[in-house]
C-alpha cells in the first residue's frame, strides 16, 4: 500500500458509539500510530476531541459526509485503514465502503444488516480484490464472538484429526442496554422486508451472504428462531436477536475457506434466559415479546408509538449500565470425526457499546500494525477471514476470554 497520511482513522468520531471507540483508541494505540477522527461537523469533532485524553487531543480532524462521495475518497484516499460507526450501514454506509475498496484502504464497521453486507459484497468485493484492501463487516459484538469461536473449534478440531464440524449451537448470555443507533438500524431492516419481497427472499435465505450461493451445501440450517428449549447445563433458551446475522456472517466465512469448518456445518444460536421455572417463563416471554416488538415495527401507527419511547439516534445506555454489562457464548461442536468441543466467549462491559468499542478498536489495530501476519486476502471479508488469530490474540489481551476445550 503506499505511503498515507494517516494509520487509522475512524468515522463517525462524533456518535454515541463512535465516541467510545475514539476513547479506545486513546488508550490502546501505540505511541506514533497516524491516528485521525472524521465526521460531518467539525465544531462537533472539536468537542469529542477535548473529551479524548491529552496525548490524542492532538489528532487531526477530518470533515466528511456520506452523502458527498469527494469527501468519502478524499478520507479513504488519506488512511491505510478506514473504521467506521456510521449507520444505517444500508441507508449511509455504501459509500463509504465503495471509497476505501476504489482507494484501496483497510475497512471495517459494526453492521449487524442482512441487507448493507449483501449489497456491499456485490458492489464492493471485486474491486476491492483487485485494490487489496480487506473490506471487514461486523467487527463488534456482532458478530466477532460468533464468527472466532467457530473458527476456534475448527482450528482445534483439524489439529486433533476430528475432521470438519457438523453441529455447532451458540448459546448467549448478556446483559447490556440498546442505543438509538441499534433500534434505527434494527428499524431500516424491518420496513425494507415489509415493503419489499426479494428483500424478504434475502434475509430469510441462511445463505444469503454466501460467496457463491449455488456451491452451498443443501445442508438444513437451524431456525434463526429458535423455540424456547433446554439447553445443556439445564438452561433455558429463547430466540437471540442477532441470530439471523450472526449465523449468516459464520456461514460466509466457511465458504469464503473453500467451507474448512465442514461442508456439513450446521450452525444456530440461542440466548440464556436461566435454569427452572424462571428461566421457563423468561424464555416465553423473550420470544413472546421479540415477536411482538418486530410486528410493532414493521406496523407505521405502532412504530409511531415506539419511536416515542425507544432511544434516539446518537443516543445510548449510560455509564453504569455499559461498566455493569457482561457477555458470555458458550459454543458447543459435534465433529465428524465423533469428537465434541467448547469454545467459551467472554468478556466485561456492556456487549454492544463498551465491548464493542473494544472490538472495533482492535480490529482496526490490527488491519494497521499487523499486515504482515494477516491471511493473504482481500476482498469482502469477515473478522475470522480477515485477521483470524491476529484478531483473537488481540482480543485476548485486551482482557477477553477466548477458549476452547475437548469434551
Amino acid at each position: 500500500m503506499p505511503e498515507r497520511e494517516h494509520d487509522v482513522v475512524l468515522f463517525g468520531a462524533t456518535g454515541f458509539v463512535g465516541r467510545l471507540v475514539a476513547a479506545y483508541l486513546a488508550q490502546a494505540a501505540p505511541p506514533g500510530l497516524r491516528v485521525a477522527l472524521a465526521g460531518r461537523s467539525k465544531e462537533r469533532l472539536t468537542a469529542a476531541a477535548a473529551d479524548l485524553p491529552e496525548t490524542a487531543r492532538h489528532w487531526p480532524l477530518l470533515e466528511a459526509d456520506s452523502s458527498d462521495p469527494a469527501s468519502l475518497a478524499r478520507m479513504a484516499e488519506t488512511t491505510r485503514v478506514l473504521a467506521t460507526t456510521v449507520g444505517p450501514y444500508h441507508r449511509y454506509g455504501l459509500p463509504v465502503v465503495e471509497a476505501c475498496a476504489r482507494a484501496g484502504t483497510h475497512y471495517a464497521d459494526l453492521t449487524g444488516e442482512v441487507l448493507f453486507v449483501r449489497e456491499a459484497i456485490d458492489r464492493c468485493d471485486a474491486v476491492a480484490r483487485e485494490t487489496g484492501a480487506r473490506l471487514v463487516h461486523a467487527a463488534g459484538y456482532d458478530s466477532i464472538p460468533s464468527d472466532l469461536s467457530v473458527f476456534l473449534l475448527a482450528e482445534r478440531a483439524r489439529a486433533d484429526g476430528a475432521g470438519g464440524l457438523t453441529d455447532v449451537r451458540l448459546v448467549a448470555t448478556v446483559r447490556g442496554g440498546f442505543s438509538g443507533g441499534t433500534v434505527d438500524s434494527m428499524r431500516a431492516q424491518v420496513e425494507a422486508m415489509a415493503t419489499d419481497r426479494a428483500v424478504r427472499r434475502v434475509i430469510a435465505d441462511p445463505y444469503a451472504l454466501s460467496p457463491d450461493r449455488a456451491a452451498e451445501p443443501d445442508t438444513k440450517q437451524p431456525p434463526d428462531a429458535m423455540p424456547p428449549s433446554l439447553a445443556a447445563g439445564g438452561r433455558w433458551t429463547a430466540p437471540f436477536v442477532m441470530a439471523p446475522f450472526n449465523t449468516r456472517i459464520v456461514r460466509r466465512s466457511n465458504a469464503l475457506q473453500d467451507w474448512a469448518y465442514g461442508r456439513g456445518l450446521r450452525y444456530g444460536e440461542s440466548m440464556s434466559t436461566g435454569r427452572g421455572i424462571p428461566g421457563a417463563f423468561a424464555a416465553a416471554g423473550v420470544t413472546t415479546g421479540l415477536a411482538a416488538a418486530l410486528g410493532a415495527i414493521a406496523f407505521p401507527p405502532t412504530r409511531a408509538l415506539l419511536d416515542r419511547v425507544l432511544p434516539a439516534p446518537g443516543s445510548g445506555p449510560s455509564e453504569s449500565v455499559r461498566e455493569r454489562g457482561f457477555f458470555r457464548m458458550v459454543v458447543d461442536a459435534d465433529t465428524e470425526g465423533g469428537r465434541r468441543y467448547r469454545a467459551t466467549v467472554a468478556g466485561q462491559g456492556d456487549p454492544g457499546y463498551k465491548a464493542t468499542s473494544v472490538m472495533l478498536g482492535e480490529a482496526a489495530l490490527g488491519l494497521a500494525l499487523d499486515e504482515d501476519r494477516l491471511p493473504d486476502r482481500a476482498g469482502s471479508l469477515t473478522p475470522a477471514t480477515a485477521l483470524d488469530g491476529v484478531l483473537v490474540d488481540r482480543l485476548r489481551a485486551a482482557g477477553h476470554t477466548y477458549e476452547v476445550t475437548a469434551l
